[in-house]
């Protein structure tokens, strides 16, 4: 077996040796647990598996300076970012908690039985259940917030889905950790063995998916290790559901007036942006469509200036690192485009790039430029007039986000911008940045392919619907049922002969 190996990007440098890649044997003993356990699980009910929820967040927190200083070791994010992470981790727990609690995520309808113009019909009763055991890959940029103990996995847990873990290679002593307190957590609110599981390893990655027990896959990475998963997905004799965040342009658009009142601004806001986190967030903006004239030259020479004064940056590991060098090479050399600022160069020490900004327009503009570069580079696309954008907007690709920047009372062209993107992305924002995604009812973070696969977001409430599978009950005997879809049960929205009733208080269970 070979060694799983944590590094130390700021200096390339093996540090410990965290386990041993798991096993083909490993991986099927977890999975039979994780089946074994997804009834137990689901027949905690609502109440306590909201209490779980909150136990693996208190959990979490309680060792706040040994996950944060581990993390930050792994990944050279840095504590401030990684403690706001595990804020945010332990915030999704808790919002799954009360997505449980308020109960309209069961989408539970009553039928009576009744006479109807196509003829009788019988009482039927439905609502979603747990898909089953679920396996869950951690994102290389989240060692918190996207892995173990992240968004896929609240809202599975949340579903009543036990869940199996592939740890990032970026930061397996982190998972470890996390899974270690987490798993004692669990044991100690009453989930039952298998509820969590933790595997190493590429290999193990692929076996987890292939094996029969798990039935969906929850996916943050790139398009090529999605499509590798996929394939695998295909060749089983069941295929499964696979929910994969994968690659994101997430274009802005600035606009002439925008550019004239607040140039400077703007500017500033797009370099944090496109740096923030090394430029290693699936919504960093990697495209900027800039007016010509004094508004967007306002706009481009201070992103030069604050490009120039941005230190080399540490990327989270050397595949990483190494595909960053490569690509954001190619875009330099491509026809059209022109390095505009480069940032402080790299000292050699470990995985460190420095950030780029180069320009293009959008008469040049290519299909190799849109491409995502995953790190601390964007390119500026500088347009004449309405026309040339429009024409430049029908060349962008699907992605996370769009942005608009509007000026003061602007309506008509961001409108018609709007308009344009709706289909290409599932958030717009206005006169702000993509970077930083919030927890929410109201939030989706998710778009057309290869953004996502799935109209089902990784973040907000909705996650869990991707883990729950609808059943109706047709003329069931009331014994039978399951309590929500009861008569008289109160504590769920339900839609009952058509008509949508609010819940009451929820009964504990």
């Amino acid at each position: 077996m070979a060694d799983v190996v944590s590094i130390d990007p700021r200096i390339g440098d093996a540090i410990e040796v965290v386990a041993q890649e798991t096993t083909t044997n490993d991986i099927d003993r977890l999975c039979q647990g994780a089946l074994a356990a997804a009834p137990a699980l689901d027949g905690l009910g609502r109440s306590r598996r909201a209490a779980l929820l909150w136990t693996l967040a208190d959990a979490l927190e309680a060792r706040r300076e040994d996950i944060v200083a581990l993390a930050d070791r792994e990944t050279a994010l840095g504590t401030t970012r990684l403690s706001g992470e595990l804020a945010r981790t332990g915030y999704q727990l808790r919002l799954f908690a009360e997505v449980l609690e308020e109960g309209s995520y069961l989408e539970a309808a009553i039928d009576h039985a009744g006479d109807t113009p196509m003829g009788p019909r019988p009482d039927l009763r439905r609502m979603l259940l747990p898909i089953g055991p679920v396996a869950v890959f951690g994102a290389s940029n989240f060692p918190l917030a996207f892995s173990v103990p992240g968004g896929d996995t609240a809202s599975a847990l949340a579903a009543g889905c036990p869940v199996v873990v592939k740890a990032h290679g970026s930061h397996p002593a982190t998972a470890q950790l996390v899974f270690q307190i987490m798993e004692q957590a669990a044991r100690e609110a009453g989930a039952p063995e298998g509820t969590l599981g933790l595997v190493h390893g590429l290999q193990a990655g692929a076996d987890l998916v292939a094996h029969p027990a798990i039935r969906a896959v929850g996916f943050t990475g790139s398009v090529n290790g999605g499509k590798a998963l996929l394939e695998i997905i295909e060749r089983r004799p069941d295929p499964i559901p696979f929910f994969g965040e994968l690659s994101s342009l997430n274009p802005v658009v600035v606009t002439p007036q925008a550019a004239h009142e607040r140039g400077t601004e703007i500017g500033q806001g797009l370099v944090g942006s496109f740096t923030l986190g090394a430029g290693q967030f699936c919504t960093k903006p990697g495209l900027a469509l800039v007016p010509s004239g004094e508004g967007g030259d306002a706009v481009v020479a201070t992103m030069i200036e604050q490009v120039r004064q941005t230190a080399p940056q540490v990327l989270l590991n050397e595949g990483i690192a190494a595909a960053y060098s490569r690509i954001s090479g190619q875009l330099a050399e491509l026809p059209g485009v022109r390095a505009l600022a480069e940032g402080g160069s790299p000292s050699g020490d470990g995985f460190q790039a420095a950030p780029q900004l180069l320009e293009t327009t959008t008469e040049l503009l290519s299909p190799e430029m849109t491409e995502e570069c995953f790190g601390p580079v964007a390119i500026v696309v500088r347009y004449g007039d309405e026309n040339e954008l429009f024409a430049a907007l029908e060349r962008m690709p699907s992605s996370l986000t769009a942005t608009v920047h509007r000026g003061a009372g602007e309506t008509a062209l961001p409108l018609a911008v709007s308009q344009q993107l709706r289909g290409r992305a599932g958030r717009l924002v206005y006169d702000a940045f993509p970077t930083g995604v919030a927890v929410s009812w109201a939030q989706h973070h998710g778009g057309p392919w290869p953004a996502t696969n799935t109209q089902y977001t990784s973040v907000g409430t909705t996650a869990i619907r991707r883990f729950l599978r609808p059943v109706t009950w047709q003329d069931a005997p009331a014994e039978l049922l399951p309590a929500e879809l009861t008569e008289g049960y109160t504590a769920v929205p339900r839609r009952v002969d058509g008509e949508l009733r609010l819940r009451g208080a929820m009964p504990r269970e």
